[in-house]
This record gives C-alpha cells, sequence and structure tokens, in this order.
C-alpha cells in the first residue's frame, strides 16, 4: 500500500454518489480505473482513482455517455492532465474523534488536523472512544486497530452500527482486509505520513473541514 490511504468500494460510492454495481461495471467494460485487490478480494482504491471518477461523473453529469467520458479520461491520463476537483464549502467546522493508543501519535495527529480546521477529540482506549461517540456525534473517527490492544476491530463494528459517519483505520500492520471486514471506510498504514492523513480525512469527508453542519464539540 506504500503508506497511502486506500478506500473501499463502498466509501467510493458514497463519496461519488455512484452506486457499486455501476462502479463494478465501468472498471469491467473500460478497464479504467482499476483498483487494486487486497489479499481477500476487496476492492481498494486510491485517491488518485477517486479523482478519475469524479473526472468521468463530471462528465456525465454534462450530457457525456460513459463510454465517451472513460475515453476521454484516458486520453487525459495518457497525457497527465486528469483534473483534481475543489470541493470547499462554507458551514460549521466538523469534528473527527481519535480513537488513538499512543499518547504522542494522537497529538501529533490532532495537530496536523487542526491545522487543517477541523476540531479534533481523542480518546486513548475503546472504552472512552466509544462513549465519547456517543457523547459528541463526531463527524469521522479514526481509529489504531490496535487500542485496548486489538479492540480496534470491533470498536470499528460498534461504531458502524451506530452511525454513518466514516471510519478510517489506522494500524502498524496491514489489515485492510479485516479492517474493510469491519466496516472501515478507508485504511492508511502506520507509520503516518501527515498529509496522507489530512488527504485520506477530506476524501471520506468530502475535502473541506467546513462541509457540513455539526453540534458536537471536544470537551
Amino acid at each position: 500500500m506504500s503508506g497511502r490511504p486506500v478506500y473501499s468500494i463502498g466509501a467510493v460510492a458514497q463519496m461519488l454518489g455512484i452506486p457499486p454495481a455501476t462502479l463494478r461495471t465501468w472498471e469491467e467494460r473500460y478497464g479504467l480505473p482499476v483498483p487494486e485487490r487486497s489479499p481477500g478480494g476487496h476492492r481498494l482504491y486510491s485517491r488518485d482513482q477517486i479523482e478519475q471518477l469524479r473526472f468521468v461523473k463530471a462528465q456525465i453529469d454534462q450530457g457525456i455517455s460513459p463510454a465517451d467520458a472513460h475515453r476521454l479520461l484516458a486520453e487525459r491520463a495518457a497525457a497527465g492532465s486528469v483534473p483534481f476537483g475543489a470541493r470547499e464549502m462554507a458551514g460549521t467546522r466538523l469534528l473527527i474523534l481519535l480513537a488513538e493508543r499512543d499518547p504522542y501519535a494522537a497529538e501529533l495527529a490532532g495537530y496536523f488536523l487542526r491545522t487543517e480546521g477541523y476540531e479534533v477529540a481523542a480518546a486513548l482506549d475503546a472504552a472512552e472512544a466509544a462513549r465519547r461517540f456517543d457523547e459528541l456525534a463526531p463527524s469521522m473517527t479514526v481509529i489504531d486497530l490496535l487500542i485496548s490492544p486489538g479492540s480496534g476491530l470491533e470498536l470499528c463494528r460498534q461504531l458502524k452500527q451506530r452511525s454513518g459517519a466514516p471510519v478510517l483505520a489506522i494500524s502498524t500492520l496491514e489489515t485492510s482486509d479485516q479492517a474493510l471486514e469491519a466496516g472501515a471506510d478507508g485504511f492508511l498504514q502506520k507509520p503516518l505520513d501527515p498529509l496522507q492523513l489530512v488527504s485520506a480525512v477530506k476524501d471520506l469527508l468530502g475535502a473541506s473541514a467546513f462541509l457540513r453542519p455539526s453540534s458536537a464539540r471536544p470537551q
């Protein structure tokens, strides 16, 4: 995975408003983009592939056929000029809950997220994370799968059952399969690159720290 965030087909479908069945059909029919497959067979989309699909969707929304949109994508990709779309919107700051076993790592990740305009709350064990999730109703949760220790997968399952808010799983181990099966929307391997973390959060939330109203505030 080379330390870059990867996303499930369900997360990509939600980000772009494209049904998973349509994404599979496009992959089979046009061969671009083709996500990686995890050892367990899950489709793992990169950030660049999400932007490619966003480009295709924009063309289709303008009345171009899917075949022509993918042909245009192929031409742009060959020329190295597939555009990236800006999606900034005004609104209330979004709250990120960090369920992280390492206090220093939580502090560092929180710092970088706050510099991007997000509000951040942290929990250092699974029980505290579940409690703060219920109290704060965060817009997104980042879960270290080795929290508590090794309670991260069950925490993923619990939080996804309680809310549709995105979950980004992180781990020093390559456990993307287990994370996606537990309901995580994306996976990022540690040690975290701050820019990759911020990119993953932006992708799953819609790119802006000011995207959706939220009454939650860290205490």
